[in-house]
């Protein structure tokens, strides 16, 4: 009778510091696992299943929604150009986070790597929002403003930054965790910040004047309110912290982190695709509609460059003497000398 052996766990001890999650105190899988080890993991109850299972099925939920779309929009007219880009970037962050904690285990080198692809495809994700907040969440008296001409290509350069910070607040991680943190945390509130400016003219200075918009509010506060929420366990490690060792499976901050986030999405792509549906007669009756320059384009355009930027700390980190500390791997038993938990 065939039998799959699954991967042994460890304890935090038994792992390198690299590897090491604050608040959690067993569940972790072998330092060197194969690439079919972390595969078979996920089926398997690690301190990552979670983590690997609350983004992988919210990816094919957002996908099964562009599919929808898909039959009910014509994506080859310009106007839903915006939200295709939207969709797209709303498929792929998800996608490529589940990923990275299936895979970070495969090596220090490999993890890192990992959620460096994480981190870009993050970025990406905050310009799609900003491709579809100046296409239909745009307030009415902010058409063809100067925000409204630069909106993008500043969200552009945004991506940019947020990939150059986040990947490098891996670096000092071992050494300065709080300043890791501090510049992770700052790499993406600076893109959601800047995209959300419509939008909170809209909730705070302009609530009732575009009255056309008024059927979104609801989605996009519940969007704001799991915005927050996101961003608040992500810093906090809470409720690990409190009780070291008693959510290191089910309930610590990073799968609220990862609950949260998704939830947020969902409403937010509800409000958008609301706001779209409001403002579609007098966008398609207007000169300037969206261009495929300013969407498709923009959007291969920034995939590149943050492909070039995720490359660049890939070099880094592999030719860089100053990355040994971060790339500690050995300080742990061989695979035959460990015990399982």
């Amino acid at each position: 009778m065939l039998t799959v052996k699954l991967p042994q766990l460890l304890s935090i001890h038994q792992v390198p510091k690299v590897f090491q999650e604050k608040g959690i105190i067993s569940g972790y899988r072998h330092p060197k696992s194969s690439a079919m080890d972390c595969i078979l993991s996920t089926f398997q109850m690690t301190n990552e299943t979670l983590n690997i299972w609350t983004h992988f099925l919210p990816t094919w939920y957002f996908l099964w929604r562009f599919l929808v779309l898909s039959h009910s929009l014509d994506f080859y007219e310009a106007y839903t150009w915006p939200l295709f880009v939207y969709m797209l970037f709303t498929c792929l962050y998800p996608l490529t986070s589940s990923c990275a904690h299936t895979f970070s285990t495969m090596s220090a080198h490999v993890r890192h790597i990992c959620y460096f692809f994480d981190y870009g495809a993050l970025s990406l994700y905050s310009l799609g929002c900003a491709v579809t907040y100046k296409a239909y969440v745009m307030p009415d008296p902010w058409i063809s403003s100067t925000l409204y001409s630069c909106f993008v290509p500043v969200a552009v350069f945004n991506t940019l930054v947020c990939t150059t910070l986040s990947c490098y607040s891996r670096f000092p991680e071992l050494e300065q965790p709080r300043l890791s943190k501090i510049l992770r945390i700052a790499a993406f509130a600076y893109p959601f910040l800047f995209d959300n400016i419509p939008l909170f003219y809209r909730l705070l200075l302009g609530w009732g004047t575009d009255y056309r918009h008024s059927d979104a509010i609801p989605d996009h506060c519940r969007h704001l309110v799991f915005a927050g929420l996101t961003c608040f366990f992500f810093a906090s490690h809470l409720p690990e912290c409190l009780a070291p060792g008693c959510f290191d499976y089910i309930g610590h901050s990073h799968q609220l982190f990862h609950i949260c986030a998704v939830t947020g999405t969902h409403f937010q792509m509800e409000a958008i695709i609301t706001d779209m549906g409001s403002r579609s007669s007098w966008m398609s009756s207007d000169a300037a509609l969206p261009s495929f320059a300013g969407t498709i384009g923009i959007m291969f355009i920034a995939l590149l460059l943050n492909l070039l930027v995720v490359g660049l700390f890939i070099l880094l980190l592999i030719c860089s003497p100053s990355s040994s500390l971060l790339l500690q791997s050995s300080s742990f038993p061989e695979r035959s000398k460990q015990k399982p938990e």
